[in-house]
């Protein structure tokens, strides 16, 4: 009897979820891959749906021999930047970074943070209303015609234009651990940049004035890792080899100059003491630096 029992109590285990037997976390697919994007598959993608983060490394301050904080800005339009940019209307589950952390947003899984401070990008949250306002939404009322010839007062709503987020700011921690013998570099924040367009006051008809790039939202990085992980980021040479957000940022892959970096005069931007062509040199003479400290440490 007892012989019996034991059969019938290993087959009950072998019936059980490998999950649960090891004590694993259940991670369900995320609920924006719809079934209208299976119709268009021959199979069902649930890697990048069902994944999470990998966990930062631990990292001893013992063994940080070089640590800088550097913002890149990043344009969005650049080739190897695109696939952050683009679809500008979501296709189904695919969407592009700005709208993936404004629907984190929207959810309350993410907060976005004002830019005001610039020592500290993380302290204030937005309000709805403040962050709708910093992404060209609006709200008013305009006087239309109606049937009978009327003038009635119409409510007009226009929404975030999230297509002249066109560039955004990456914080990074660039810090060398000798531990590992490797030059890290690790993102902080994200703040998307907003292009906001102004009518030419020069006089002079069909020129366009030159963009104003406003900071508009800054989010922290650890935070947003969940919610970037579980959507992926367009592969334009492999569909069945799509990464999530978080991989691409966690491998850098990102392209852009650096804007600002951490100094005594207390995080002053470059645009602050040169500009033009000048500027791109000192953003490349930083770069160098940075990795010639890297280099110093080799003998060969």
């Amino acid at each position: 009897m007892k012989s019996v029992k034991k059969v019938l109590l290993g087959l009950s285990l072998l019936t059980l979820p490998m999950s649960i037997l090891f004590g694993q976390t259940v991670v369900t697919p995320d609920s924006s891959n719809t079934s209208l994007d299976y119709k268009t598959e021959v199979y069902r993608k649930e890697n990048i749906a069902s994944k999470l983060p990998i966990p930062y490394a631990y990292v001893r301050e013992a063994d940080v021999l070089y640590d800088k904080t550097v913002w890149r800005m990043v344009d969005l339009r650049e080739k190897r930047n695109l696939p952050l940019y683009y679809p500008t209307k979501p296709i189904g589950s695919r969407v592009n970074l700005v709208d993936l952390l404004l629907k984190g947003i929207d959810s309350g899984e993410l907060t976005a943070y004002d830019t005001d401070d610039p020592n500290n990008e993380f302290v204030r949250a937005l309000s709805k209303e403040e962050l709708d306002r910093k992404l060209g939404a609006k709200h008013d009322t305009i006087q239309v015609l109606d049937a009978d010839g009327n003038m009635i007062s119409q409510e007009r709503i226009q929404g975030r234009k999230t297509d002249r987020v066109m560039a955004i700011m990456v914080k990074e921690k660039v810090y060398f651990d000798k531990k590992h013998s490797v030059m890290n570099r690790q993102v902080i924040g994200i703040c998307p940049i907003f292009f906001d367009t102004r009518e030419d006051t020069s006089g002079e008809e069909g020129n366009a004035a030159e963009p104003v790039k406003k900071q508009t939202f800054w989010i922290y990085m650890p935070e947003a890792r969940p919610i970037l992980s579980r959507h992926p980021i367009f592969n334009r040479f492999n569909d069945a080899q799509n990464q999530s957000f978080d991989d691409y940022f966690m491998q850098n892959r990102y392209d852009g100059h650096i804007y600002a970096i951490s100094n005594v005069y207390n995080n002053r931007l470059i645009s602050e003491y040169t500009s033009g062509l000048d500027a791109l040199y000192e953003a490349q003479r930083i770069t160098n630096e940075i990795f010639d400290w890297e280099q110093d440490l080799w003998e060969y």
